[in-house]
């Protein structure tokens, strides 16, 4: 696969420079300029609200430092979690004397170390919390839940937590805001054609030009079946079904997020959208404030995923606050 770039072991710091380029409110910190925060001292007594991954799925992580969503965030090497130094950086610089919420996804090197970090945190007299994203309904059952993968529904997450940060809640609020998001989002993938991490010999994965395979992971893990490849309405009918069946009892209304995974264009994210759309109708649904776009990418993946999280009147009060990063705004 051919990529613009110049040496693979300087992909992910480059990337880092031209974002902060780019986004003057953005600015590298830390020792080894592997964590990214808002330019813009950190407001005393605010709760911060950090996240950190792997490089690779822009605009997830650094993507989303900025007014109303993340202070700080760690990043690491391509499709590998931030150091724990990278990590106890970000929380440094989230850190405004209210304690910080510690926002990622179910990974077990993101666990660890962030864990660690926040272990150095407590000894510097630095609260933290800690919630996981784990959207990703193909990864466990429901009875398994807790073992779930977190993918693009976490950013809703971000916005409701950095909503209320914002405003002035405590740490224990935050982070409860942030839970209660987490458990009212699901998420589906699909996906079409690999990537290739910088530097490697091959594809991060092989699947035939006729092939499509639902529940791929953002790293290439194993989804739930590989198929031929079938018609968009018939995807998205069982992309729903699956997510619907997770719906809560209370849900009637929903917000929804169609994800490119990298390549897919807005043409056929706005095809997935309709037939979505008229799905959620069907099932009794009102849609508030649909997302359409690579929030969440896996570098050139092909493919698309969608998540719903389903409203209450918390929920859907933050998704509407005010808020503003590189990549997602609201007015």
């Amino acid at each position: 696969m051919k990529k613009l770039i110049n040496h693979p072991a300087n992909y992910v710091d480059e990337m880092l420079d031209g974002l902060c380029l780019a986004h003057p409110g953005l600015v590298r910190v830390g020792n080894d300029r592997r964590a990214i925060a808002r330019a813009q001292s950190m407001r005393q007594g605010k709760v911060g609200v950090v996240s950190g991954g792997g490089s690779g799925h822009l605009p997830l992580f650094t993507g989303y430092v900025g007014h109303g969503l993340l202070d700080s965030c760690a990043i690491g090497n391509v499709f590998e979690g931030p150091t724990i130094n990278s990590c106890q950086d970000a929380i440094a610089a989230a850190n405004g004397g209210a304690g910080v919420l510690c926002l990622f996804g179910n990974y077990g090197g993101d666990k660890m170390n962030f864990e660690m970090a926040s272990e150095f945190a407590a000894m510097d007299g630095v609260e933290t919390r800690t919630v996981l994203g784990t959207d990703d309904i193909a990864s466990a059952s429901p009875a398994e839940a807790h073992k779930r993968r977190g993918v693009a529904g976490l950013i809703f997450a971000y916005k409701t937590a950095g909503a209320l940060a914002d405003q002035g809640a405590d740490l224990d609020t935050v982070a409860a805001i942030a839970q209660k998001t987490v458990d009212r989002t699901r998420t589906i993938g699909v996906a079409l054609s690999s990537c290739q991490i910088p530097g490697a010999a091959g594809p991060n994965f092989t699947i035939a030009d006729d092939e499509i395979e639902m529940g791929m992971g953002i790293h290439g893990e194993p989804g739930i079946w590989r198929k031929k490849i079938r018609p968009a309405d018939a995807l998205v009918d069982e992309m729903i079904a699956m997510l619907l069946a997770e719906r809560p009892a209370d849900a009637s209304r929903v917000a929804i997020l169609v994800n490119s995974l990298g390549s897919t264009p807005f043409e056929e994210l706005f095809i997935l959208y309709r037939r979505a759309a008229q799905q959620l109708d069907a099932a009794g649904l009102t849609i508030v404030r649909p997302l359409v776009g690579p929030y969440v990418t896996s570098m050139e993946m092909g493919g698309a995923s969608i998540s719903l999280c389903f409203l209450d009147d918390d929920i859907e009060a933050l998704l509407a606050a005010p808020a503003d990063c590189p990549f997602w705004r609201v007015n």
